[in-house]
């Protein structure tokens, strides 16, 4: 990848723009037509699974270029399948992270992207922590779906642990793989990638406080995780279970919901292995649709809670129902 192709990109993961800084890349792009950008500040979302509460968190928006970053697609069907949508290139991706509220535990699903994107581009989420009630300190598990910026960045600020009381809980092949001298060489994934892994993970590896996921299984009471490589070689799905129902929460399985649904097989730039990751979206999608699986989706729009219906040759996203009132 030329030097030149990721100033024109407009990150969701800084890894992919080397020395070009945030404010660059969004110069790089063209403006959305009608776009109305406005900070909305901290954010929360509540539901129930079952009896166990979660809360959506908002970490922030950000623009994709997505004629650079999509993959096995054309501008011009991207274009389409947006308008379908009433959006336009670049189009604004949540990063949003999840908390589960289980007896003696408070776990957290992701971290957003902290201080890697710069100022206005993500780093709310200790803010919306607060805003529904909670404080780092209380988090006892961070379940990381994958190792990048957008969902590890918010583990540390100023190269310090944020969550110091927090167990880390990421696939052992992401471990494996991002802190592999070779890896980088063998696979020519960029090394912004790998330089990120290190600034988020390390110091938890150093105190003693990553525990890493080998196989599929129970995470803690409650949330059980399977691995899936292609985004990264050690991708997770976690699901909570209580009381008959389910929510999963599925990591990068989808960065564009209007283009990806509908167009399974497109790709984005930040897989590692753009067919594995195609692979599994396509399985996916196929299971959440039949079962009439709930789902939580980081970059669907906040708070990226809701099910996949089947449509045509693809599928569609169909955001959680809101609710704003009390028990009858």
């Amino acid at each position: 990848m030329t030097a030149s192709k990721r100033a024109a990109f407009v990150p969701l993961a800084l890894a992919l723009l080397g020395p070009f800084s945030f404010s660059a890349a969004m110069a790089a792009s063209p403006p959305a037509a009608a776009q109305q950008v406005v900070s909305q500040g901290a954010d929360v979302y509540r539901l129930r699974i079952g009896s166990v509460p979660v809360f959506a968190l908002s970490d922030g928006s950000v623009p994709m270029d997505l004629h650079q970053l999509l993959q096995h697609t054309t501008p011009a069907r991207t274009d389409a399948l947006l308008q379908r949508n009433f959006q336009a290139n670049p189009a604004e991706a949540s990063i949003n992270a999840y908390l589960v509220q289980l007896p003696g535990r408070l776990v957290l699903i992701d971290t957003g992207s902290g201080e890697l994107f710069g100022p206005g581009a993500g780093g709310g989420l200790i803010a919306s922590l607060e805003r529904a009630g909670f404080e780092p300190g209380q988090v006892t598990d961070i379940l990381i779906t994958h190792a990048h910026s957008d969902h590890s960045g918010g583990l540390v600020r100023g190269g310090r642990r944020v969550f110091e009381n927090a167990m880390v809980h990421v696939g052992k092949p992401d471990l494996d793989f991002f802190f592999d001298a070779t890896a980088q060489q063998r696979t020519g994934y960029d090394q912004q990638y790998f330089d990120v892994a290190a600034t988020t993970l390390k110091p938890y590896l150093d105190a003693g406080k990553v525990s890493p996921i080998a196989a599929d299984g129970e995470v803690v009471p409650g949330i059980s995780a399977t691995l899936h490589a292609g985004h990264t070689p050690g991708s997770a799905f976690f699901t909570l279970s209580d009381g008959g129902e389910n929510l999963v929460f599925v990591g990068d399985l989808v960065h564009s919901t209007a283009v990806q649904f509908p167009e399974p097989a497109v790709t984005i730039a930040y897989d590692q292995d753009s067919a594995g990751a195609a692979r599994v979206r396509a399985e996916a999608f196929d299971v959440f649709a039949r079962e009439g699986t709930l789902v939580a989706v980081p970059h669907a729009a906040f708070p990226g809670i809701g099910h996949v219906r089947r449509e045509a040759d693809g599928y569609a996203w169909v955001g959680v129902t809101y609710t704003n009132r009390g028990p009858n």
